[in-house]
């Protein structure tokens, strides 16, 4: 990261460049992170955690949000850190889980049926939540000037 920070600061001008950092998605792929102990991994969940007043535990390393923090508001030239992680975490219903391709072929109903080998939990449904992060994205960029 403070590579990255070292790099923006001496090579872009901040009076022609808006610079954004954009935290990583979330994992969800152990059901009994959301407290599904029938559930595998992302497969079949068809609703977000709604349980928004308790942290969600999926994995993330908030260590690495804290110093993604630090790292940014040290730096000389601004940068509008926009955490999806967070609000991410929340949409274990949000993945491909078994409607995927793999090696360029949509899963087949035998590979649907085996969510422990097949299940995708990485990659996000489109349209879905990765349009939300980019709203959040283009409202920034049109309402504050830096």
């Amino acid at each position: 990261m403070k590579t990255w920070a070292n790099w923006v600061d001496q090579n872009i001008d901040p009076k022609r460049t808006s610079v954004f950092f954009v935290t990583p998605s979330p994992l969800h792929i152990k059901s009994m992170d959301w407290n599904n102990p029938n559930g595998i991994k992302c497969a079949k969940e068809t609703d977000p955690i709604l349980n928004t007043t308790i942290p969600v535990d999926v994995g993330t390393d908030q260590r690495l949000l804290t110093v993604t923090a630090r790292v940014t508001e040290s730096m000389k030239v601004p940068v509008r850190l926009l955490n999806i992680t967070n609000l991410s975490e929340y949409r274990k219903d949000a993945h491909t889980s078994v409607h995927t391709i793999r090696q360029g072929k949509m899963v087949t109903p035998e590979q649907q049926a085996d969510p422990n080998t097949f299940a995708d939990c990485i990659h996000w449904c489109l349209p879905g939540l990765p349009d939300t992060w980019n709203e959040f994205l283009y409202a920034w960029i049109v309402s504050k000037p830096l």
